[in-house]
């Protein structure tokens, strides 16, 4: 295996993306590193306060002059499929940045492209054929009308694991329904979204209608909270980081949707298939490096098969590549930044501690063709004690938390028993125990003999501390509009 070098040449540098104009880029800049190499592969402009009210400005005056909120849905419908045109063609770039910049495989980043071409797509279908009601049994000389129209100005703050999908689970959908839009990506990976802005102008969206602003979520971010020029936030990250815009917009009372944390549970029964089990579970821990809101974080396992499972989930685990981003066969890549391998690392080390056991994994990998990263291989740790900080919180690394359990109720007392309901997964080849456990979970998705599957047409989102709001789906479209009642008297 082959590791390519980057050069300076190579370096991608960007400034903020207004009124379909890139801005040169600052002195200040933040400089991103691929997280399995070390190569330097972009500089993104520290944007300030004024660049970020700029942004907000030019979308505000874009929706209030019409020239996009009040274009026909036939219209929104052919921009966005001629991105997804411009997208396709430009796959293997927008892979390749989104690689570099996350450390995931690059055959994952082309995953990302496209389905996020097939978000753009249904997006567009959803443009073209959304309707409102009429009502017409409301008496002589009454006629009813309910309409969704754009909710307005839309900011949209977006994290560093998938850069380009989870900005394509919010952008098609609010660019369909008429709104306008500014965007915060992360400052660690902002290249996909900027290279977007660049295609929206290409395929023919008006300036202004998307708007981009790196910088650091305590400026810009902040700013898109408080707002009074933005109508609608829609936010995906970490749940403390939630809780802060929440507080910092409510000056405003903008609407807001929140996709925020996850602790998903996989729950594996005696009757299921195990070696399909088996793959998914693995997948659903290990996929994008664990880095993921509905990473399958916790195997709850029938204490009848929980030794030969978790024996078959490790030897699985022995068989995956882990390597740089260049690497076309690994199945797992680099950690975001060294702090995050510290902190994933700490979660084993402390469940060590207190008596789990580490079957395999736990470590950081160097050497070779690791040399340079932060790479976690997938780890194991068997007989973790419900209540504990490897059972409850977050890790978000390729870290499998396995308990216990003896009957149903005891499977979904602990699935339950922690403050995130982002998703789960049941495996059993008994349709009343898929269906039980499955209308007992609390989480916005439940996947029964599969995991972190899905399509454009199914909303997601989370209950409890995972937030609210729905994404995706004709659901996730009319989060973007505003109901209105008009009522017609008519002469009798």
């Amino acid at each position: 295996m082959t590791v390519t070098r980057a050069t300076t040449a190579d370096v991608r540098r960007y400034g903020a993306y207004i009124d379909g104009t890139m801005t040169r880029p600052g002195e200040n800049v933040f400089r991103r590193e691929n997280p399995g190499t070390g190569d330097l592969v972009a500089e993104f402009d520290r944007g300030d306060e004024a660049t970020a009210a700029a942004a907000t400005a030019s979308a505000r005056r874009l929706f209030d002059e019409g020239s996009w909120s009040t274009t026909s849905g036939q219209h929104r419908a052919r921009i966005l499929l001629r991105l997804a045109q411009l997208m396709r063609r430009d796959s293997e770039k927008l892979a390749r940045i989104e690689a570099d910049e996350t450390g995931k495989p690059i055959r994952l980043a082309r995953g990302d492209v496209q389905g996020s071409i097939g978000l753009t797509e249904y997006a567009a279908a959803l443009a073209l054929t959304t309707s409102g009601e009429v009502h017409t049994n409301l008496g002589d000389g009454f006629l009813g009308l309910v309409t969704r129209e754009p909710c307005g100005v839309v900011a949209m703050v977006t994290p560093w694991n998938f850069p380009l999908l989870l900005l394509m689970q919010k952008l098609p959908f609010a660019l369909a329904a008429g709104c306008t839009a500014v965007c915060k990506p992360s400052e660690l990976t902002a290249g996909t979204t900027l290279e977007i802005a660049r295609l929206l102008t290409e395929a023919g969206l008006p300036d202004g209608a998307f708007n981009v602003v790196t910088g650091a979520g305590s400026v810009v971010g902040d700013h898109l909270a408080r707002s009074a020029d933005v109508d609608f936030l829609s936010f995906t990250g970490s749940t403390a980081v939630g809780r802060s815009i929440v507080e910092a917009s409510a000056g405003t009372l903008k609407r807001l949707s929140m996709e925020l944390g996850g602790k998903a549970a996989s729950i594996v029964f005696p009757d299921a298939d195990l070696d399909k089990a088996a793959d998914g579970v693995l997948f659903g821990v290990t996929f994008n490096q664990g880095e993921c809101c509905v990473s399958g974080a916790r195997l709850l396992v029938h204490e009848d098969i929980a030794d030969e499972f978790v024996r078959r989930v490790a030897e699985k685990a022995a068989s995956l590549t882990v390597g740089p981003s260049t690497d076309e066969s690994a199945d797992l890549g680099a950690m975001i930044h060294e702090d995050h391998l510290n902190q994933v690392l700490g979660f084993v080390d402390d469940a060590r501690a207190a008596g789990a056991e580490v079957v395999t994994g736990g470590e950081r990998l160097t050497g070779g063709a690791l040399a340079d990263g932060y790479f976690v291989p997938p780890t194991i740790v068997d007989r973790v004690a419900p209540g504990s900080a490897l059972f409850c919180d977050e890790v978000f690394g390729p870290v499998l938390a396995v308990t216990r359990f003896s009957s149903i109720d005891e499977a979904i007392e602990l699935a339950n028993a922690v403050q995130y309901g982002l998703a789960n997964s049941v495996w059993s080849t008994d349709i009343d125990t898929a269906l039980t456990v499955s209308r007992r979970l609390q989480s916005g998705t439940v996947w029964v003999n599969t995991t972190i599957d899905g399509a454009p047409q199914l909303p997601g989102g989370g209950v409890k501390q995972s937030g609210y709001g729905r994404e995706m789906g004709k659901v996730g479209f009319e989060e973007f509009t505003e109901v209105k009642t008009i009522q017609i008297r008519t002469s009798v």
